[in-house]
């Protein structure tokens, strides 16, 4: 690519563009329209978070668990309920000082993609309602052989969209593109300090709405803090 540099912004979704949790979100969501049982939906959804925050979630196990509504429900079925999850959930969420900060690194011309550690299923449609066609989600495998409906099976196609996985994710974006890192001026937005491997990759690292351990290493390491907004 020469001397020619090309800015990329990604962003992160839940807490940093969105102030809802859109993965948990749709779990409730399944939940209210009596898809799941609350009681045990909860305490599993609960026991899976607290292996979350203690670094030991086994994403494979926690992705079957949250896609086995959807599995169960089939395609068209999935599909309606999740039309009725944005109108009622998450377009309700979208702030328009979000909107506004994704536009303006569209208006100056960066690549702009989200990168989330939530599955494609859950998060494509909101990119889309953020006018962001590049997504970089967990990937999802569907069953393509003769007679089957091409859905959904449970298990995850490829590297996994979290923590370190963000970067090997973000790279292969950049392959695909015929990018390197070298290439790049790289600005991305987090809320988490699950995403400081990327962080510390990024020429512009911002701590978005940030949790009390990103905000404190954001503070030392004097990057940018920016509180969008209030998380829910």
């Amino acid at each position: 690519m020469g001397d020619i540099t090309t800015n990329v912004t990604l962003f992160d979704l839940d807490h940093t563009l969105l102030p809802i949790d859109s993965d948990h979100a749709w779990g409730v969501f399944t939940t209210t329209i009596g898809w799941t049982d609350p009681v045990a939906f909860a305490q599993r959804n609960e026991d899976f978070y607290a292996q979350y925050q203690a670094g030991t979630l086994d994403i494979h196990d926690y992705v079957r668990f949250a896609t086995d509504a959807v599995r169960r429900h089939g395609k068209e079925a999935s599909l309606a309920a999740h039309a009725d999850f944005m109108r009622l959930v998450v377009q309700p969420a979208i702030r328009p000082e979000a909107l506004e900060l994704v536009r303006r690194h569209q208006r100056a011309g960066d690549q702009v993609a989200i990168i989330t550690a939530t599955n494609e299923f859950v998060t494509r449609p909101i990119a889309e309602a953020f006018a962001v066609p590049d997504l970089i989600a967990v990937e999802l495998t569907r069953d393509n052989t003769p007679g089957a409906a091409g859905w959904i099976t449970g298990e995850i196609n490829g590297v996994p969209s979290m923590r370190e996985g963000k970067v090997l994710r973000f790279g292969q974006w950049l392959q695909n593109r015929a990018l390197d890192w070298k290439d790049i001026h790289l600005t991305f937005y987090s809320d988490s300090t699950n995403d400081l491997s990327l962080l510390e990759r990024a020429n512009e690292p911002v701590a978005t709405n940030p949790d009390a351990r990103l905000r404190a290493i954001a503070a030392e390491r004097g990057w940018r803090i920016l509180d969008l907004f209030t998380k829910i």
